[in-house]
C-alpha cells in the first residue's frame, strides 16, 4: 500500500511497465480514498461493522467472496417469510371484508327502520320541544315572579306591624318602613318599562302604606312627647330614631315640634309660677316633687333688684337644661335630621315657604328656636312682672342696677340660644323699658327742683348747691354700678359716644343746667363766676375717675371751667388794678396805649413818627391823673398796697374751692399786673424825657426841685406866677412816681 501512496498521480512523469492500467488505477483509487474518507461515525457504517462483528466473520479471502451471496440469500430467505406472513394477512382481511358487507348490510336495514320511526316520532317530538321551551319560560317567570313579590310585596303580617297602631314603634317597625321605602323608590325602575301599569298599582300601595306609617310614627311621637322626661340624661334612642323618620314628612315633622313646644311651654309656664309663688297649679306632678326647702321667689319681691334677679336665674337656669336635653335630640343627629328633611322637601316641594331659596336644617339653629318656643310662656310672665315691678319703683340707681343686670342677661342668652332669639329681645326690650323709666325718673327730679326756689338758692359761701351734690353723689353710685358690671367690649359710633353717654345725659345733665340757672340770680359778677366755677370743679372731680364717663363730658366741663378762669382772671387783674391806684393811670393812658398799638413804627420814619409823638407825650402832665398832688396819692396807693397785695388778691378768691386754682389765677394776674406797671412806668419816664428833664428831687417840704441841661432851681407854690419862671422851673413824673417795674415783681413775687 505505500506504493499507492508514495506519490501523488499528479505528479507522475510515466507509466511504470508493472503498474495497472490508469483506468482502473483511477477506479481503485477512488475507492480507496472513499472508503478512507468514510466517516466511522456514521450511523450506516457503524451498523454494518455492528452486522459483520455479530456474524463472526473473520477477514479472509474467502469470506469476502462469499459475504455478498450470503447476504443476498438471508435476503431473498426474509423476503419469502414476509410474503407469506401477507398471505395470512389477505385471508384474514377477506374475512373482515365480508363481516363489514354484513354490517353496512344489517346498517342499511336499520337505517330505514330508522327513518320509519322518526316520521312516527316527529310529531312527538316537535311537541316535547314545545313543552320542554315553555316549561323553561314558565320557570323563568316564576323565578321572576318570586324575585318581584319578594322584593315589591310586603307580608300582611309586616303590614300589619307597620299600621296598626296596636302594634309597637321598635326596631322591626323601623325595618319594615326603610323596607315599604325601598320599594317605593325602586317602582321608578318599573315605569320605565313598557308596561307602566304594575308600577303605578305598586307605587300606589306603597304609598298608601308610607302615610299610614308616617301617620302611626307621628302619633306615638306626640304620645311619647307627653310622658318625656327631659330631666332624664338618658333620653330614649327610639325617640331620636323616630324623629330622625319623620324628619322625612317635613309638614308633620313640624306639626311635631309645636306640639312639643306647646307642651314644653304649658310645663315650663308651670314651673315658672310655682317657682314664682310655691303654689300648684293644673296638678303638676314635677312641682310636686319640688324642694319645699326653697322660698318661692314671691318673698323677696319688696326688693326689686333680687327679685329680678332671681327671676331672671331661674329662666337662665332652665334655659341651659332645657337646651342640654333637647341636644340629644337636635344636635347629635342634626346631619341625618338634615338630609332626612331635604329627602322631604325633594318629596313634598309645596312644602318649601320660598322656592327660590335652598332650605336646609341646621341643628344648632333648630335647636334654639326650639328652646325659645319652649319659654314662650316663661318669657310673657317674665316680662309683666318685671315691668309691674319697675313701674312701682322710684329709686333711679336701683333701676339702673336692674338695666345692668337686664344687659348681662341680654349678653349670656344671646351666647346661649342666638342673638335673635326671643329671649334676647325681651331683655333688650325690657333694658329699654327701665333705662326709660329710670330717664323719667330723673326728670320728675329736676320738674320738682325747677319747682322750688328755696332748694335753687345758692349757699352763702358760694359752694356747690345740695341738690347738685345729692345728684352728683347718685352719679357715683351709678358709675360704680356700670363699672362693677360685666359688659361686652362696647363698639360706639363715635369717641364721644358709649353705653354711659344716655345715663350721663338723665343724672348729670338737667342737675348741672339747673345749677348754672340758680347762678344767675347772683348779681355780683365775681360771685357768680366763682360760684359757677365751684360747681364745675365739683362735677369735674365726680367724672374724672370713671374714663366712661370723662370721656363724654369731661371735655365740655374743662372747656367751660377754661373759659370760667378766663373771666376770673379778669377779675381778678382789675382786683389789683383798683386796689393799687394803678387803674386811674390806666385809664388816662389809655388814648396813648391804643395810639402805640395803631401805631408801629417803621425803620425810615421813625424819627419823623418820634418828632410827632414827642409833643404829645409833653402834654401828659395836662391830664389830671398825672397832677403832681394825684400822682402822689396814686403812688402813695401803691406803696400802701404791696405789702399786702398777695394776700389781698387771695383773700379775694377765698371762695374758689381750689387753691391750685386761686394760685394760677393770682400768678397770672399779677404777671399782668406788672406788664400793665411796666407799660405805666416807660409812659413816664418817655413823658420826662419829652419835656427834657434830667434830674428831677422832692423837697422836705414838698417843693418841686427840677434842673434842666445841668441848671437847677427850686420852685415853691408861694412863689409868683411869672410865665418865664414857669418855662424854666418843671416838676418831674418819675420823682412823684418813683416805683420800678423790678421793685414790683420783688415784691409780688
Amino acid at each position: 500500500m505505500t506504493s499507492y501512496f508514495a506519490g501523488s498521480p499528479s505528479g507522475q512523469q510515466g507509466l511504470s511497465p508493472l503498474s495497472p492500467p490508469p483506468q482502473r488505477s483511477s477506479a481503485l483509487s477512488n475507492r480507496l480514498t472513499s472508503v478512507l474518507s468514510a466517516s466511522y461515525v456514521d450511523s450506516d457504517i457503524r451498523d454494518a461493522l455492528e452486522t459483520l462483528s455479530i456474524r463472526g466473520v473473520h477477514n479472509s479471502a474467502e469470506t469476502r467472496r462469499q459475504l455478498r451471496l450470503d447476504v443476498q440469500k438471508e435476503v431473498v430467505d426474509c423476503n419469502a417469510e414476509i410474503v407469506r406472513d401477507f398471505g395470512k394477512v389477505a385471508e384474514q382481511l377477506k374475512r373482515i371484508g365480508g363481516v363489514i358487507a354484513t354490517l353496512n348490510q344489517t346498517c342499511d336495514e336499520m337505517r330505514k327502520h330508522i327513518g320509519l320511526a322518526k316520521q312516527d316520532s316527529a310529531p312527538v317530538l316537535e311537541e316535547a320541544t314545545a313543552l320542554m321551551s315553555q316549561k323553561k319560560d314558565t320557570e323563568t317567570k316564576q323565578q321572576l315572579l318570586d324575585a318581584f313579590s319578594k322584593h315589591f310585596l310586603i307580608p300582611e303580617e309586616d303590614l300589619m306591624a307597620l299600621n296598626s297602631a296596636e302594634e309597637p314603634v321598635d326596631d322591626r317597625f323601623f325595618d319594615i318602613l326603610a323596607r315599604v321605602k325601598q320599594v317605593h323608590h325602586d317602582c321608578e325602575l318599573l315605569l320605565g318599562g313598557e308596561n307602566q301599569r304594575l308600577g303605578l298599582e305598586v307605587m300606589e300601595l306603597s304609598t298608601r302604606h308610607l302615610n299610614s306609617a308616617y301617620q302611626k310614627l307621628y302619633k306615638w311621637i306626640q304620645k311619647e312627647f307627653q310622658s318625656l322626661n327631659l330631666e332624664d340624661p338618658r333620653i330614649s334612642s327610639s325617640i331620636r330614631r323616630a324623629l330622625r323618620v319623620l324628619a322625612e314628612r317635613p309638614t308633620l315633622f313640624h306639626s311635631c315640634l309645636d306640639f312639643f313646644a306647646e307642651a314644653r311651654d304649658y310645663v315650663l309656664s308651670d314651673a315658672f309660677h310655682y317657682a314664682l309663688t310655691d303654689a300648684i297649679s293644673g296638678g303638676n306632678a314635677a312641682a310636686t316633687a319640688g324642694d319645699h326647702t326653697v322660698k318661692p321667689i314671691e318673698f323677696s319681691a319688696h326688693d326689686p333688684l333680687r327679685y329680678i334677679g332671681d327671676m331672671l336665674a331661674w329662666v337662665h337656669s332652665t334655659t341651659v337644661s332645657e337646651r342640654e336635653a333637647l341636644e340629644a335630640l337636635f344636635v347629635a343627629d342634626g346631619e341625618e335630621l338634615a338630609r332626612g328633611i331635604q329627602a322631604g322637601l325633594n318629596s313634598e316641594p309645596w312644602s318649601r315657604i320660598d322656592e327660590e331659596s335652598e332650605t336646609t336644617f341646621d341643628g344648632r339653629k333648630a335647636l334654639s328656636d326650639l328652646v325659645n318656643r319652649d319659654l314662650t310662656g316663661v318669657s310673657r310672665s317674665l316680662r309683666q312682672r318685671v315691668e309691674l315691678v319697675i313701674q312701682g319703683h322710684d329709686d333711679p340707681v336701683t333701676c339702673f342696677k336692674v338695666v345692668n343686670l337686664l344687659s348681662f342677661y341680654r349678653t349670656t342668652f344671646s351666647k346661649l340660644v342666638g342673638s335673635q332669639s326671643q329671649l334676647v329681645d325681651l331683655m333688650h326690650i325690657l333694658e329699654k323699658f327701665t333705662l326709660g323709666h329710670f330717664e323719667n325718673l330723673m326728670k320728675e327730679q329736676v320738674n320738682t327742683l325747677s319747682g322750688d326756689h328755696l332748694a335753687l338758692a345758692h349757699p352763702s359761701d358760694l359752694s356747690p348747691p345740695e341738690f347738685l351734690l345729692d345728684a352728683l353723689e347718685a352719679l357715683v353710685s351709678l358709675m360704680k354700678t356700670h363699672d362693677g358690671s360685666v359688659r361686652p367690649d362696647e363698639q360706639s359710633d363715635s369717641a364721644t359716644e358709649n353705653s354711659f353717654t344716655p345715663v350721663m345725659r338723665a343724672a348729670f345733665d338737667p342737675f348741672l343746667a339747673l345749677a348754672r340757672a340758680s347762678s344767675e340770680e347772683i348779681e355780683d359778677t365775681t360771685a357768680q363766676t366763682i360760684y359757677r366755677i365751684n360747681i364745675l370743679l365739683a362735677s369735674r372731680a365726680t367724672i374724672s375717675s370713671f374714663s366712661f364717663a370723662s370721656v363724654t363730658h369731661m371735655s365740655r366741663v374743662s372747656g367751660a371751667i377754661s373759659q370760667l378762669r378766663d373771666n376770673l382772671l379778669e377779675l381778678q387783674h382789675d382786683f389789683l388794678l383798683e386796689k393799687s391806684g394803678l387803674q386811674d393811670l390806666l385809664d388816662a393812658l389809655e388814648p396813648f396805649s391804643k395810639q402805640s398799638k395803631d401805631s408801629e413804627p417803621d425803620a425810615d420814619n421813625a424819627e419823623e413818627q418820634s418828632d410827632l409823638q414827642k409833643p404829645q407825650l409833653a402834654d401828659l402832665t395836662s391830664l389830671p391823673a398825672f397832677q403832681p398832688a394825684a400822682l402822689v396819692i396814686s403812688s402813695q396807693q401803691l406803696d400802701e398796697f404791696l405789702p399786702s397785695a398777695l394776700m389781698d388778691a387771695a383773700d379775694h378768691l377765698k371762695r374758689v374751692q381750689s387753691a391750685s386754682l386761686i394760685q394760677s389765677v393770682t400768678e397770672d394776674a399779677v404777671e399782668a399786673f406788672c406788664h400793665d406797671f411796666e407799660f405805666v412806668e416807660g409812659m413816664i419816664i418817655a413823658a420826662d424825657e419829652a419835656r427834657g428833664m434830667t434830674q428831677v428831687t422832692l423837697g422836705t417840704d414838698g417843693s418841686v426841685i427840677s434842673g434842666r441841661s445841668g441848671i437847677s432851681s427850686r420852685k415853691t407854690p408861694a412863689d409868683g406866677n411869672d410865665e418865664d419862671e414857669e418855662k424854666e422851673d418843671q416838676w418831674s413824673l418819675r420823682s412823684l412816681f418813683p416805683r420800678t417795674t423790678g421793685e414790683i415783681r420783688v415784691l409780688l413775687s
